[in-house]
């Protein structure tokens, strides 16, 4: 069985640094009280995740302004996900060997890793973890939620920068100064309103028309 994806995010900037393209695939077996997804728990949801919409996420990737991919769920570390998601993000890597690949996993570094058991170890898992250059890790807590935090819904989850991490041999954050946090009272775009039918992206500098689908990037 082919695994199904939720939902596909374009132009996203809330699931790690720069304006990504986000992938949220269908099942889950956490099922953590207050999930933002929580119809992707259903393995059955969805699309199917074939081989056209693989190609549109990778082009929608080439332009330079596109930082990387970011995995989410769902689960994207359920087994039957895993092994979809290999030859997936192998070809992304061969592709843009210079983009980041961000995942989100309620299965936390020492169970993914073997050390600690799981039923989210399988055949494949040690070469996917490889593959990724940050695993935002843990379920997501109600009790622990915080607005405040980066690219994380609660205090209990982690960023962790995997080559790092693999390295060291335990769990490593990840650090990036140059990416702080959005102020959306001190930081606008200059424009009075986004265009019809797009979207207003914010990050720093002017604003600047994408070539696709009529949003706006601060670019510089």
């Amino acid at each position: 069985m082919s695994m199904n994806y939720a939902n596909i995010k374009y132009y996203d900037i809330a699931n790690g640094p720069g304006v990504r393209t986000s992938v949220f695939v269908s099942g889950c077996r956490h099922h953590c009280p207050g999930c933002f997804n929580a119809v992707a728990w259903d393995f059955a949801y969805g699309q199917p995740f074939d081989k056209t919409v693989r190609n549109e996420i990778f082009a929608s990737c080439q332009p330079d302004y596109i930082a990387g991919l970011s995995l989410l769920g769902g689960e994207p570390f359920e087994p039957e996900n895993q092994r979809e998601l290999l030859p997936f993000v192998r070809n992304f890597k061969a592709l843009y060997p210079a983009k980041t690949v961000w995942c989100y996993s309620g299965y936390t570094w020492e169970q993914l890793t073997g050390k600690e058991p799981s039923p989210a170890r399988c055949e494949v898992t040690d070469e996917l973890l490889a593959l990724l250059d940050v695993l935002v890790d843990g379920r997501f807590v109600q009790a622990e939620h915080d607005i405040s935090l980066r690219f994380r819904g609660s205090r209990n989850q982690r960023l962790l920068d995997v080559p790092k991490s693999l390295a060291a041999g335990q769990p490593v954050w990840w650090e990036d100064e140059k990416v702080r946090r959005f102020d959306p009272l001190s930081h606008r775009c200059a424009m009075p309103a986004p265009p019809k039918g797009g979207a207003l992206f914010v990050l720093t500098g002017r604003c600047k028309k994408l070539p696709l689908r009529g949003s706006w990037l601060r670019t510089s």
